[in-house]
Formats: structure tokens, sequence, C-alpha cells
């Protein structure tokens, strides 16, 4: 029994050593563990309350938050939560906020290597950790937005119009809208000085004093004195009209010139051959012909209507025959005017004349009959001082013959801009209206698309464009004073809806001048392209996107480039703005933002790539095209959207 009782004690003792190590070690992880998971409670805690620290701080000013580095939350003076720097040690626990940069690849998603930085969003990893019972920590990792989101709308006329136009034009159909330029490339009534490729220095240095023009040529007289070339054949190119010199003629002193295709005629002091008749086909150019009209007086004006010539010699008006173009060539009748004839323009059966020595200012001549011309109505623009002469300069008439618009010197008491209702041709023609040239005294006429006129001349304003939508009231819309003579005008609307006027002038170094015209001619300009004005957002912000309302009908198109730049001094003003500042959706200038066909007005967003962010200064271009010159897209606005 002894022995029995041995083993069992010895069984006994050898489970306690085994099982007692086990239960004890048990117990005291049990105790350990249970502050380790209240100690991570804590942490949670601490964590949680650092993250709404941060977007505290995040809400109060973005630019605050969002500086890299390690950080803690701390209570502000003003009870408010703030971030400082380094971790903190707080009942045993280390908290830090560690504030990063994003980034993100072209398609917008958040990558960790490369991509291109997102100055709209930061990376936030938050931690708190412990060492004691056992080294452990939590951490959150969050991306924090920019809350605020502010935007800048353009729609109104006003806003357009401060920006800068090429084939496009500004409407206010629904409030303010752009459409591309119908009959031209800018606007009659904000004319815009011509430099550059617009302006070319015809050979010699002889003063401009003719000048006439059809789609891609112009031809100009520059051999009023010894100094100049008698003629210039002038071919434009398109778009840009960029102006060259094809050929001149020497020989004459040039009165007035007028040009075709292959053939030019100048106005010259020779007795013996007062029109000459140049072939232009070709270079050099060849005089190939003429006409001598009889008696010493100088020929002052030349016109051409199929193959009879018209010419005036002082107050007599001539025609000649232009069957052939060679030698000498015949007249087929005359007739004597009121006075000098300064000026004729030919529509259908009827030449209309200036008349410089007369009181009556214009006539009208019957050519139907060039071999028999006879003498139809007249103007009288001052009829209460019927003994009065005043010098008439130039005339144009519209495409139908119901409308003379002349240009006389008058003196300070009389206007010097008239409209003639010429609907009949017999008897005293009745004045329409008329117009002050405020101290310009006219030496040209020309009539543009959307009803406006244009004189031009010396003194004042040399270059005035009328407003004639109101006959009985014309007005000035625009114009430009060069500060030299302007001797001459003539006007083209090319096939394709460009609108220019040709001037000639008395500076000897830029005789020649295009200035680019517009609205109303027939249909629309192929392309133009809108440029804004530069909107300031007053510091430095991130432009996220852009919002554009437009109706882009079938035939058309319309894109977009945005730039951003950052200011100089604090400002917008001054910063200027190169066509590689602007780009697309991948931040070059190698591609547009692009639309679709709409059906009516529609609104579509473009993101801001970040690349080109931040910045304080924004300006976009809208590229407006047709295939189909009845067709248009038609602009409304644009939304910008940025955060500060």
């Amino acid at each position: 029994m002894k022995g029995q009782s041995l083993i069992e004690l010895l069984l006994v003792i050898g489970l306690t050593a085994i099982i007692l190590p086990a239960i004890l070690t048990g117990l005291v992880a049990s105790r350990s563990g249970k502050v380790q998971q209240n100690l991570r409670l804590d942490a949670v805690a601490l964590l949680k309350e650092a993250q709404e620290a941060v977007r505290n701080v995040r809400e109060k000013d973005w630019n605050t938050f969002a500086v890299n580095g390690t950080y803690h939350p701390e209570i502000a003076v003003d009870n408010s939560w703030s971030l400082v720097a380094n971790p903190e040690t707080i009942n045993g626990f280390t908290r830090q906020v560690v504030i990063s940069d994003v980034n993100r690849d072209a398609s917008g998603a958040i990558v960790l290597v490369a991509g291109t930085l997102d100055p709209s969003t930061k990376r936030v990893v938050t931690t708190v950790s412990w060492t004691a019972p056992t080294p452990s920590s939590v951490t959150s990792t969050t991306y924090i937005a920019r809350l605020d989101n502010i935007t800048y709308t353009e729609t109104l006329k006003a806003q357009f119009d401060a920006g800068t136009k090429t084939g496009v034009t500004i409407t206010n159909t629904s409030g303010g809208e752009i459409t591309l330029g119908s009959g031209g490339q800018g606007d009659w009534c904000q004319p815009a000085t011509p430099s550059g490729s617009l302006v070319l220095d015809l050979p010699k240095n002889g003063a401009a004093n003719a000048l006439s023009a059809i789609e891609g040529r112009a031809f100009a007289g520059t051999g009023e004195n010894a100094s100049g070339v008698s003629f210039a054949n002038v071919t434009i190119g398109n778009n840009p009209p960029n102006p060259s010199i094809a050929g001149t003629f020497d020989g004459y002193k040039t009165n007035d010139v007028f040009g075709e295709t292959n053939y030019a005629y100048i106005a010259t002091d020779r007795n013996d051959k007062e029109i000459v008749i140049l072939d232009i086909s070709g270079n050099p150019i060849t005089e190939v012909g003429n006409f001598d009209a009889s008696g010493s007086t100088d020929a002052n004006s030349v016109v051409v209507a199929g193959n009879v010539g018209y010419m005036t010699q002082g107050s007599t008006f001539r025609s000649f025959d232009l069957s052939s173009k060679s030698g000498s060539r015949p007249q087929l009748g005359s007739i004597t005017l009121a006075g000098r004839g300064s000026s004729i323009y030919i529509v259908g059966s009827y030449a209309y004349v200036a008349l410089a020595t007369s009181s009556r200012e214009m006539q009208i001549v019957d050519i139907s009959n060039p071999s028999s011309l006879s003498l139809l109505g007249y103007a009288e623009v001052d009829p209460l001082h019927a003994n009065s002469v005043n010098v008439a300069t130039d005339v144009f008439v519209n495409s139908t013959g119901t409308r003379a618009y002349l240009t006389i010197r008058a003196a300070s008491d009389l206007r010097e801009f008239f409209i003639i209702d010429t609907s009949t041709k017999t008897g005293s023609l009745p004045i329409v209206g008329s117009y002050e040239a405020n101290g310009m005294s006219p030496k040209g006429v020309t009539v543009v698309t959307g009803n406006k006129a244009i004189i031009v001349g010396d003194g004042g304003e040399e270059y005035q464009v009328i407003d004639i939508t109101n006959e009985s009231s014309p007005s000035r819309c625009g114009g430009l004073d060069i500060n030299t003579d302007i001797n001459g005008i003539a006007s083209v609307l090319e096939s394709d809806g460009d609108a220019y006027s040709y001037i000639i002038t008395e500076d000897d170094q830029v005789e020649f001048r295009i200035l680019a015209g517009g609205p109303g001619g027939s249909g629309y300009v192929s392309s133009g392209t809108f440029e804004s004005k530069t909107f300031d957002a007053l510091s430095s912000v991130a432009f996220n996107r852009f919002d554009a309302s437009f109706d882009r009908p079938a035939d058309t198109n319309i894109e977009f480039q945005i730039a951003v730049k950052q200011a100089v001094g604090g400002s917008c003003t001054g910063v200027a703005f190169a066509s590689s500042d602007f780009v697309g959706p991948s931040g070059t200038s190698a591609d547009n933002f692009q639309t679709i066909v709409t059906s009516g007005v529609q609104v579509f967003n473009f993101v801001v790539p970040y690349s080109i962010n931040p910045g304080q200064c924004f300006r976009y271009r809208a590229y407006l095209s047709t295939t189909a010159s009845t067709a248009s897209p038609v602009f409304h606005d644009i939304t910008v959207n940025y955060s500060p």
C-alpha cells in the first residue's frame, strides 16, 4: 500500500509540473492581452481624433493644410484644430500625421510611381504607436481633396467682346454667343491697324494715288510723280491675305487705274495715249495698246465693262472699243458732262460719274449703246446754293443700281458723304441721307458687307466706317487714324466669304495696306478662332474642369484649348500667353478638347490636365470651323471650376 501511495504521489507531482506552467502562462497572457486590447482601443481613438483634426484644418484653409511634412494635431488658441510639426507623445503613445503629394496617371487614377502631380489632393497617413506591453501600432491612409469649388462663367456679349476674334463674330441673339464670321475675318466697325504681312511697300517712292481690285489681285497706280512706278500688279494670298508684287510698269504719270485678270488700264497725262493698255498675264508687264482721246487734256478716270472702255477727260465722257486690246483703240462715243469727271462707276447699262467742278456733283450716263451716249439724271448735294461748286471725289453704286454713295471735298458747313436714290435714273435725284466726316476730306468710298460704307481721305480720322443701315441717318461705327493721307480704297468679298478693304497711302514705306472686314457676307467663313480675355483667380489655384455650352450642327466643328499661367507680381495684368501655352487633354499643345455633333444647345464637361496646375491666370481658345458655308457652330458660354 505504501508503495502504491508513493507512485501516485510521483504522478501528481509530474502532472503538476507539466500543467501548472501552462496554466500560469495562460493567466499571464490573458492579463497582458487585455491590456493590449485596451491600448489598441485607446490608439484607435487617438487616430480618429487626428483624422478629424486633419479634416478640420483642411476645411479651414487648404493652403495651410496642403504642406508636405510630418505633424501632430493640437488645439490652437482659437479652440480650433491646427497641425504642428513633428510627432507627439501622449500617454505613452506616439502620434503622427504625414502629408505627401498625390500623383495620377493619364486616366486620373492615383499611382505611387511616376504620374502627374495632382495639386488638389493630398495623401495623409496617420499613425499611433506604442511600445509596451508589446510594440504595436494602428495606421490609416486617406486621400484628402479640396472641398472649395468656385466657378467663373463667361457668357455675356460684353465678356466675349473683350477677347480676341479672328474669323468669328459676337452676336447677342440669346444673351451673347460666338459664331463664325459671316463675310469676313474681322469686324468692319473694329478695324485693326494693318501691320506685318498685311502691308506692302510698293516700288520706288512715289505717292500711291489710284487703286482697283478683284479677288486675289490689286492694281495700284503710284506714278503721281516721277518718284514712283506707273503701275504695280499686286497678288494677294488667301488665308492669310499676304500681298506681293507680281510685276510693275513705268513710263507715265498715272491718274487712275482699272484692272482685270489679264489686263490693266491706266489713265495718263500723255496727249497721244490718255489710256494705256497693259498685258499683265506675265512678267515683265508689257504695253500692248492705247486710246488716244482728242485734245490735250489729261485722262482723269478709266473703267472697263466687257469689250468697252470708258474714261473722262476733263468734262468729256468717252467710250472706246476693246474688242481687241492691241494697238490704238478707236473711240465709240462721247458726251459732255456738267463738270470735270473725277470717278466712274458702272452698273448694268448706266455709268455714274462724280463731278469735280460743277454744282451738280453726280450725273448718270446711259451707256446701253456705247456709240450713242446720253445724259440722264443728276444729283445736287447742295441745292440751296445752286451756284456753289463742290469737288466730288468718288462714287460707288450698289449691285442693283438703286443707291449711289458719293464723297465730296466740301466747305466746312457741308457734309462729305451722301446717299443718293438712283432707283429712277432721270431728273433731279433725291438725297436719302448724309454724313459729317468731322474734319476728314474724303478721296475715296466703297460699300462693304453688313450695310457699311467706308470713306478715306486726308485730315482728321483718315479711315472711317459708316453704318448705313438707317439711310436717313448714317452714323460712324469705327475708324482708324493712321497719320498719313489715304488716296484710294477698294473692297473685295472673296468666294469663301472673306471680306477685305485695300487702301493706298502717301506713306512711301507702306503704300499698300489690307484690312479684314465682316460680318455680313454670303455664308460663313470656313474657320475662325476666339481667344478669351484673361481670367484672374486672384491667387494661385487648381483649375479642375470647364463646362462648355454650345450648339454644333452637322458639317461644323468646335474644339477648345486652355492655358494656365502663374501671375507676375501677384497680378495677371501683363502676363503674356503664347500659342504653345494652350493645351488639350494631354497637357500639351498637340491636341484639342474634342466635341461631338449636337441637336440644339448642350453642355459638355472637360477635365483640366493636372500638369498645367496650379496657376492664377486662365485663358481659353475656341476653334470654330465649317465645311458648309450655310452652317456655323454657336458657342454660348463657358464655366471654369477651380479650387483655391
